[in-house]
C-alpha cells in the first residue's frame, strides 16, 4: 500500500489547548517582568537557564527531524511533525535572548576583566561583547535557515507526494549535522561555560550535545504519546514504536552520566586547582544536596525506570520518565548557572519560577498554531507506511 492510499483524517486540538498556553505564556510574562524590576541580576542568571532550556527542546527536536532523513528510518516518519513542529520554537528563541543581551554586563565576568587578569586579557578576542552578539545572531539564523528548509520541503510533500523531497532534505541535513554540533557548541560555551571564563573543560559541549537530545526527545515523546491516545495520528501505528522512544531515552540517560562522570573523573584525578575549584563550587553548603539530587533525578531515576523491556514500550512509564528527564535537563542547567549568582546557599523563589511556566506557555501555543496549520502526519513521505508497520 502507497502513502497516497493512507486515510488520514486532519483533526484539530481542542481550544482550550490554545487558552492553556496562552494562560501559562502570560503569567510566566508577568513573573519574569517583576524578576527583572525587583532583581535583575538573579532574573539574568535565569533567562540564561531558560533560554538554553528552549535551544535545547528547539536546536535538538531538528536535529533528530534530520537524524531521521539521513538514517533513512521509517519507525519515526508518522511522529515526525512532533518534531517539526518543535523545532518551529526556534522561530520565538529572540524572545529569551534579546531581554540577556542588555544584561551581559550583569552575568558575565569577562566584559569588564581587571587589568591583572591575565587569563581574561588573553581570551578578549574571544570574549568580547561584539562578537558574543555577532555569535549568537549567526547561530539563530543558521538554525532559522535550516529549519525553514526542512520543514517546507516536507509541507510540500503533502500535496506534492513526490520522494524527491525526501532527497533533498537528506542533504541538507546533511550540511546541518555539522552545523548543528559547532553551534551547539559554542552555545555551551558561551551561556554556560563562560559564566565562569576561569575555568574550562574540553567535553563541556558534548556535555550541553546529551542534555540538549534527552530534553528534546522527552518533549517530543510527550507530544507523541497524548496526542497518539487521542487519535490524533494515523491508525495502526503498533507500540513498538515506543519500544524505539524509551531506548533512546534510556541510551542518551546513559550517554549524559558517562560524559557527566568522565568530566568529573578527568578533573578529580588531575586534581589541579584551576579546574577542581568549579566542583568546589558545587560541593558547597547547600548545593552538596543540589548536586547528590542531580545524579538521582538525572540518571537513578529514568535508568531504573526505563531498564527493562516492558517499561520502554508502556505509555504511562514513558510519560512519566520523559517528564522527570525535562525537569532534570532544567535542573540540571540550574546547577550549572546559579553557583555563579550565589555560592554557598541554594537560591530558590517565586523569580525561579517564571521562566519554565513562560517556556511552558510557548511550547504549547507554538505546537498549537502549528498542528493547526499543518498536518499532525507527513502524508506523503513514502516511507509513512512501512512507519505505520513497524514491528520490531
Amino acid at each position: 500500500m502507497s502513502s497516497s492510499s493512507i486515510e488520514y483524517q486532519k483533526k484539530e486540538l481542542p481550544l482550550k489547548i490554545q487558552k492553556i498556553g496562552l494562560g501559562l505564556f502570560i503569567a510566566g510574562l508577568i513573573i519574569v517582568i517583576l524578576g527583572y524590576m525587583v532583581n535583575p541580576d538573579r532574573s539574568a542568571y535565569n533567562n540564561i537557564i531558560a533560554f538554553t532550556f528552549l535551544t535545547s527542546i528547539a536546536v535538538g527536536s531538528l536535529f533528530f527531524v534530520a537524524i531521521e532523513f539521513l538514517s533513512g528510518a521509517v519507525w519515526s516518519t508518522p511522529f515526525r511533525r512532533v518534531g517539526e513542529f518543535l523545532s518551529a520554537l526556534i522561530i520565538v528563541l529572540p524572545l529569551l535572548f534579546i531581554p540577556l543581551l542588555f544584561n551581559v554586563d550583569k552575568v558575565f565576568h569577562w566584559t569588564h576583566p581587571e587589568p591583572a587578569d591575565k587569563i581574561l586579557i588573553g581570551k578578549a578576542p574571544y570574549l568580547n561583547v561584539t562578537f558574543f552578539i555577532v555569535r549568537i545572531v549567526v547561530f539563530f539564523l543558521l538554525w532559522l535557515l535550516f529549519y525553514y528548509l526542512i520543514t517546507r520541503n516536507s509541507r510540500k510533500q503533502d500535496l506534492s507526494k513526490d520522494s524527491g523531497l525526501t532527497s533533498r532534505n537528506v542533504k541538507i541535513s546533511a550540511v546541518f549535522m555539522p552545523v548543528f554540533a559547532i553551534t551547539i557548541t559554542f552555545t555551551a560555551i558561551d551561556w554556560l561555560m563562560s559564566l565562569e571564563p576561569h575555568w574550562f573543560s574540553t567535553i563541556f559541549g558534548i556535555y550541553y550535545f546529551s542534555g540538549t537530545v534527552l530534553a528534546a526527545l522527552a518533549a517530543a515523546t510527550i507530544f507523541i504519546i497524548l496526542l497518539d491516545k487521542k487519535g490524533f495520528f494515523v491508525k495502526g501505528i503498533h507500540t513498538d514504536s515506543y519500544y524505539s522512544l524509551g531506548a533512546l531515552l534510556f541510551a542518551f540517560t546513559n550517554f549524559w552520566a558517562y560524559i557527566a562522570f568522565s568530566q568529573f573523573l578527568l578533573i578529580w584525578y588531575a586534581n589541579l586547582p584551576e579546574e577542581t575549584f568549579w566542583f568546589l563550587a558545587r560541593w558547597d553548603g547547600g548545593w552538596k544536596y543540589a548536586s547528590i539530587g542531580l545524579i538521582i533525578i538525572q540518571f537513578l531515576v529514568p535508568y531504573m525506570g526505563l531498564l527493562s523491556q516492558p517499561s520502554k514500550m508502556n505509555p504511562k512509564r514513558l510519560l512519566i520518565m520523559s517528564g522527570v528527564l525535562l525537569f532534570a535537563h532544567y535542573y540540571d542547567l540550574y546547577w550549572l548557572v546559579m553557583p555563579n549568582y550565589e555560592k554557598g546557599s541554594v537560591p530558590f523563589g517565586w523569580i525561579e519560577l517564571g521562566f519554565p511556566i513562560l517556556i511552558a506557555g510557548l511550547v504549547i501555543t507554538v505546537f498549537y498554531y502549528k498542528s493547526k496549520n499543518e498536518n499532525l502526519v507527513p502524508i506523503g513521505d513514502p516511507k509513512l507506511k512501512r512507519g505505520i508497520d513497524f514491528r520490531l
